[in-house]
């Protein structure tokens, strides 16, 4: 009787509204629920652009935080994890942002094929891959299992203005 009365409410549609998933929402809505905000997108600094496309696969140069918002320092000397995560975050929404700006809409992104995560970190240093899980994670909080990747998580002696991490990635976009 249960199993009937399961079958006719699910046939008639009326338990719809109360089956909708994080799944149904745009990468937009998925960020926004998270509490994020996406900044506007960064500008190049040198003589390079910060995305080229080609065909489906958008390559996105390598991306400090937007709004000159970089953490400043090196991860084992004057940040640690917490930090070193939260400033990977923050160069994911800028990664973000310049997909939005490229693609016009983040619900183009069929999937995020790989990260390049940078540290400045001290020699001593070995939580480089903890750091850069704080643009991981943000990318599947928009994407779901799309925005897992494949991933390096590197230490660097120094980066450019002294920044604590820097990324860079390709996606591939949708039809």
């Amino acid at each position: 009787m249960k199993k009937l009365l399961l079958s006719s409410v699910l046939s008639l549609g009326l338990l719809t509204p109360f089956l909708s998933s994080a799944d149904d929402n745009t990468p937009e809505q998925r960020i926004k629920a998270a509490g994020f905000t996406l900044p506007a997108p960064v500008k190049p600094i040198a003589n390079y652009v910060t995305w080229r496309r080609s065909g489906n696969t958008l390559y996105l140069s390598g991306h400090g935080a937007c709004e000159g918002k970089s953490v400043l320092g090196k991860l084992g000397s004057n940040l640690n994890i917490e930090q070193g995560y939260d400033a990977a975050q923050l160069v994911g929404l800028c990664a973000l942002a310049t997909i939005k700006y490229a693609t016009g809409d983040l619900s183009n992104v069929k999937q995020v094929l790989k990260i390049t995560g940078m540290v400045n970190a001290t020699d001593t240093f070995t939580g480089h891959s903890k750091v850069i899980n704080g643009f991981s994670d943000l990318f599947v909080t928009a994407f779901g299992d799309d925005g897992k990747a494949a991933r390096a998580a590197v230490g660097m002696s120094s980066l450019p203005g002294n920044m604590s991490v820097e990324v860079s990635a390709i996606i591939e976009l949708k039809d």
